[in-house]
């Protein structure tokens, strides 16, 4: 890959960690409160416009997150196509489920949107059934942080190997792949182990912004 594709793919490095803290940190987490299906509804109708700029935002940070993913593909294929192209799946995949998921996160706005047909439902279920729209959300990006962890550590095998980029880097970016594998199994995810992966006290959002990160 020459000097000017380097760069742009860590332009899209960035981007992809600027978003995803945009999303989760600032939009996303101030309108979730865990537990708390009254209040997250209300946070959400009267921050409607905040509500649908953090799903464009979730968008943005996968449309970074691909183009990353390919233009990585293009550095490290030199050292092993085969395994570069299976890091890349794994990172596509995970970028299908986690897009699939915030359909999840924009639900909510259709079910408290007030429409005619909902009216069979009273306010306390319509806010109960958004929360758990919400929480299906949390989960669908959980399962992407699995394939995430799996692309972090098929790349670093790859960057071990490579002769151009730092060995050091491919073990830590291995090392933070293993940690995301984590989230095969939720109890483990919620240890005191890993205390990065542990959803939000405040927000009861998974920090899949540093999904992002790492697996970049």
């Amino acid at each position: 890959m020459s000097p000017p594709r380097r760069k742009i793919a860590g332009v899209f490095y960035l981007l992809t960690i600027l978003t995803g803290i945009l999303a989760q940190g600032f939009i996303s987490g101030r309108l979730v409160v865990s537990g708390d299906a009254a209040a997250t509804a209300a946070n959400i109708l009267t921050h409607e416009p905040l509500s649908r700029l953090g799903f464009a935002v979730y968008l943005i940070e996968m449309a970074c997150q691909i183009t990353m993913t390919v233009l990585l593909y293009g550095l490290l294929k030199p050292v092993s196509r085969s395994v570069a192209l299976l890091a890349a799946v794994f990172s596509l995949t995970g970028c299908v489920i986690k897009t699939l998921a915030r359909l999840f996160y924009f639900a909510p706005l259709l079910v408290l949107g007030g429409a005619d047909y909902l009216s069979v439902f009273n306010p306390e279920q319509l806010q109960a059934l958004a929360h758990l729209l919400l929480k299906v959300n949390d989960q669908g990006a959980a399962i992407a942080l699995v394939f995430f962890g799996l692309y972090a550590v098929v790349k670093g095998y790859v960057i071990v190997r490579s002769t151009f980029l730092p060995r050091m880097l491919g073990v830590v970016t291995a090392v933070g792949g293993c940690g995301w594998l984590a989230f095969l199994s939720p109890p483990l995810s919620d240890t005191g182990y890993f205390p990065t992966l542990r959803p939000s006290a405040s927000s009861g959002h998974y920090r899949s912004l540093c999904g992002s990160s790492c697996s970049a």
